[in-house]
């Protein structure tokens, strides 16, 4: 019997961890600190600064079943997934790697042992092929003379993609950098499957299929394409789990395996899809696994980057559900079989579960709500269209308007035998992206242009004032000797007490003194390693060189420091009431308030809000030590600690731990204890960007500050209706429901002075050609009640076509009503639409009602004037 996927997973792990090999945890989907990245798309990804040298472990061997997404950027498979048998948005890759350890026989006989030992994969050798770079001797004699491949199954592939070194067998980082020849196993599946050896005219068959890519990372490439040697040479090898299973399970296809087979059942149950060969089925099960791993991983539907390529993957998704007829939501319902199926690589999104499926509930409700309407549009497009190719501005507007992603609309014309003008829809976004940069107006900070070479060691930790010796002066942005009075600049200290801004927490305030010198400084940046003190020489003189007493304003530290501790317990306090999804997005930490950014899908509730804020108060008043610990990174990590939005972390990091509660990585200044926070108030939860949330709030006196406003406010109000704390929601509920009688006593009213003026103006239609037509221009007459009379109108006058129009303040509001039997001939929304531009305006609507606005006022009387020919002309 053929073992399962997770079987296979754990066996290719164990199998190297007896080779002396580190077993380490898939990496995140999002890549830390790689602004390359969309996504980690390789087993490499985590170690890439350890092949770089910029980075040490304290192991030099390492293997790991490494969850990857390729459906965006470089690396974007996704028109692909579902109608081939190996294109997956989400694959893991299983890999061994070598840090300057063992080199090509090993990782060649590693690789040899795991495929064909009994004990382990047990393939037949002679199924097997191999690759290797055209000039790479050293590698093709260990494959032929010590693992015993015959000659005729090695195939050597040089420069085959038009420049040197350009192969399909040799691997590169980047343009420059670590790279070197690679060695690929190809399986070969039969000669009942169409398809060439590597290298041959039919190589893009099915027959002969690539497992195992090794590459040997042997060369630093400089700028100038010189290949120098690498002190240490490495490895790093990868193998798709889905395709040496399906090898090992005698299949052809990676959805015929036991994992896809078993998705593939549930996206049959939820959807009632019954065709079990249906495409669509395949398209879903390899959905489900990129956007559940998606969302466990951090990233939240959005129209930008990593969210825009997981809201275009559900919706590929669901359109295709809707094509196999599921009724109502589905594709969440998958999550929890995908975790059945996944084994223990799916124990991280097993926490996660019912995060991960009330997102994916959200965004399919949304969804549903845009693709009906744009589904029409797009039909009507397409059933209007000359030649086979959707233009780009439609299948931009698609996007714009109903959030259809480009490659929606291609799967939608495809399945017609119709193409999309991809150039045409990318030449719109990029207009798009213009302009948004043109709107966005960002200013140059020029503060950013100084470059200082010197270092400043911070001691503001545990002082707040110390004698320190100035190591440069720039006044102007420009390096300069010395600075006086009434000049502005930037003053750098070999040691200082002021915390340059960083992390989120603003740069300190406060004063230099020396002799009769007095700088008042009024915020401090970080320079690269040196720290710079903003401000203004009030008196005397300062040279560089001069020792200065460093003072830091103490009050506004103080005031920063709770709303800093603040934000520690409120990111805890989030996660444990929102769920684990929770991760900081960004933070503003001044003197007044704090405000956090945090990854979450929807508004938060009244009672969640209200449940965050009693947890914060809660650890305050339970005054636990707040502490810090210098220790590894990785140390760090292992012990708990969060690492925080947006930073970059040195191999040694300040750990701060507010007793059993919250314990992330953070370098800024805190509170001693949490009950000197004192109080804790949330003023606000708003949505800043798609899946993201802010909170604002204030700590101490600012808290306190608040509540003695809010105090004050409800004693005003209370004042204002003759009320007291007892009876004053009484008092204001009673008076809602008065105000509430009046403003439906002067509703009808209203009516009933619309009935009288449409029984009035019923007198003034005139017969045209069969037909009733009432054209008027009414005065006093709110534009809403229009709609209300022309309803009354059309029930006096039967058979009729009624336009009214009123102008309130200087703007025109025009209503075209048409009864329905004459709605063949003549269309309100065709009438109104006329009418509208003749006075400056646009609109509207059915055939039997419509609405339009207009700015020229005094073209009115022409435009009313000239209805009874247009008229004429339709009937």
């Amino acid at each position: 019997m053929s073992k399962s996927t997770a079987e296979i997973r754990q066996a290719f792990l164990d199998f190297f961890q007896s080779k002396g090999h580190q077993v380490v945890a898939s990496s995140s989907l999002v890549p830390t600190n790689d602004p390359t990245l969309l996504f980690t798309n390789a087993g490499m990804n985590q170690f890439k600064d350890v092949f770089l040298g910029q980075d040490k472990r304290s192991y030099s061997r390492a293997t790991t079943s490494q969850r990857c997404v390729r459906a965006g950027g470089k690396h974007n498979d996704l028109e692909n997934v579902g109608y081939t048998a190996r294109h997956h948005t989400f694959f893991e890759m299983l890999g061994n790697f070598s840090f300057g350890d063992y080199f090509k026989r090993e990782a060649i006989s590693f690789a040899w042992e795991l495929l064909t030992g009994e004990q382990w994969f047990n393939l037949p050798k002679e199924k097997l092929w191999v690759t290797v770079y055209e000039t790479d001797d050293e590698a093709f004699d260990i494959w032929e003379k010590e693992v015993g491949v015959p000659r005729e199954r090695i195939i050597r592939i040089g420069d085959n993609k038009g420049s040197a070194y350009a192969s399909d067998n040799f691997w590169q980082m980047g343009d420059t950098g670590p790279c070197g020849p690679c060695s690929e196993i190809f399986f070969d599946h039969g000669d009942h499957i169409w398809g060439g050896p590597p290298g041959s005219p039919e190589e893009d068959g099915d027959r002969y299929i690539e497992i195992w890519n090794i590459v040997f990372m042997q060369f630093n490439r400089q700028p100038d394409g010189t290949m120098l040697p690498l002190p240490k040479p490495s490895v790093d090898t990868g193998m798709g789990l889905e395709r040496i299973t399906a090898v090992l399970q005698h299949v052809n296809s990676n959805y015929e395996i036991d994992l896809f087979q078993k998705l593939i059942g549930s996206v049959a149950r939820v959807t009632g899809c019954t065709d079990l060969t249906s495409k669509s089925l395949r398209v879903i099960a390899d959905h489900i696994r990129s956007c559940a791993f998606l969302i466990a991983d951090g990233v939240i539907p959005s129209n930008e980057n990593r969210g825009y390529v997981l809201r275009r993957i559900i919706r590929r998704a669901i359109r295709h559900g809707n094509m196999l007829g599921a009724q109502g939501t589905f594709f969440w319902k998958l999550v929890g079989p995908l975790v059945e199926v996944m084994g223990s690589a799916g124990d991280e999104l097993k926490k996660q579960q019912s995060q991960v499926e009330q997102v994916l509930k959200t965004e399919e409700e949304q969804f549903a709500k845009t693709l009906e309407r744009g589904l029409a549009l797009l039909d009507e497009e397409l059933e209007n269209l000359q030649g086979d190719t959707l233009d780009g501005e439609t299948v931009f507007r698609l996007y714009d308007t109903f959030g259809f992603p480009a490659d929606l609309t291609a799967d939608v014309c495809r399945e017609r035998n119709l193409k999309i003008d991809e150039a045409g829809f990318e030449k719109a976004m990029e207009q798009q992206r213009q302009r948004a940069r043109e709107a966005s107006g960002f200013g140059a900070d020029y503060t950013n242009v100084i470059q200082i070479d010197t270092a400043s060691s911070f001691k503001g930790y545990d002082r707040l004032e110390l004698n320190s010796a100035v190591t440069a002066i720039y006044v102007d942005g420009k390096p300069a000797t010395a600075i006086t009075a009434g000049q502005e600049g930037v003053i750098v200290l070999d040691e200082t007490p002021f915390y340059g801004e960083s992390g989120g927490q603003v740069g300190d305030t406060g004063e230099l003194k020396g002799g009769n010198a007095d700088f008042s400084v009024s915020d401090t940046q970080k320079y690269g390693q040196a720290i710079g003190h903003t401000g203004k020489l009030t008196a005397g003189e300062i040279r560089v060189g001069d020792r200065l007493a460093a003072q830091v304003d103490q009050a506004r530290r103080d005031r920063i420091r709770l709303n800093h501790s603040a934000t520690h317990l409120l990111h805890a306090a989030l996660r444990q009431v929102l769920g684990h999804h929770v991760a900081q997005k960004g933070s503003l930490v001044n003197d007044k308030y704090l405000r956090f950014d945090f990854s979450h899908f929807e508004a938060m509730k009244p009672q969640e809000i209200r449940q965050v804020e009693e947890i914060v108060n809660a650890q305050i008043r339970r005054n636990l030590p707040i502490e810090t610990t210098i220790m590894e990174l990785e140390a760090a990590k292992a012990h708990g600690a969060m690492a925080l939005f947006g930073e970059k972390y040195d191999d040694r990091v300040r750990v701060l731990s507010m007793g059993d509660f919250s314990t992330e990585l953070c370098g800024g200044t805190h509170a001693s204890r949490t009950g000197d926070i004192g109080l804790f108030r949330i003023l606000s939860e708003s949505g800043t960007a798609a899946g993201v949330r802010r909170i604002e709030a204030v700590t101490g006196e600012g808290a306190l500050g608040q509540v003695y406003a809010q105090s004050e406010q409800l004693l005003d109000i209370a004042q204002l209706i003759k009320a007291n704390n007892s009876n004053l929601n009484e008092k204001v509920r009673a008076m809602i429901d008065h105000v509430r009688g009046l403003e439906k006593e002067l509703q009808q009213l209203k009516d009933q002075q619309a009935s009288q003026e449409s029984a009035s103006l019923s007198s003034k239609a005139i017969e045209v050609k069969g037909a009733k037509l009432l054209v008027s221009e009414l005065s006093n007459v709110e534009p809403k009640m229009l709609r209300t009379m022309v309803d009354d109108l059309k029930n006096q006058l039967k058979s009729a076509i009624i336009v009214l129009a009123t102008v309130t303040d200087g703007k025109v509001s025009l209503i075209a009503g048409v009864t329905k039997d004459l709605t063949d001939r003549v269309k309100a929304g065709e009438l109104v639409g006329e009418l509208a531009q003749q006075v400056g305006g646009k609109g509207g609507g059915r055939p039997d009602m419509a609405q339009a606005g207009g700015t020229d006022a005094q073209a009115l009387p022409a435009a009313l004037a000239g209805v009874e020919s247009w008229v004429i002309a339709k009937l």
